[in-house]
């Protein structure tokens, strides 16, 4: 089986997807990957949230708790 444009050049996918949105090709969308890339974008969004929220509590914890001087 060949593999889909999506599976082989990523890039130039993402690209004809955002041409097609842009130009209300709707019919051109590929809806089963958007919607599988979108939620992993979310995901990706939450997890970066997440862990920079940990690095800014970690650095105020340390400067609350340092000893002055």
């Amino acid at each position: 089986m060949q593999p889909t444009l999506y599976q082989s050049d990523y890039y130039t996918w993402a690209r004809q997807q955002a041409d097609a949105l842009r130009e209300g090709r709707f019919d051109a969308l590929d809806p089963e990957h958007l919607i599988e890339e979108l939620e992993a974008m979310g995901a990706r969004e939450r997890r970066e949230l997440a862990n920079r929220l940990t690095v800014l509590l970690t650095h105020l914890l340390k400067w609350q708790l340092q000893p002055s001087g």
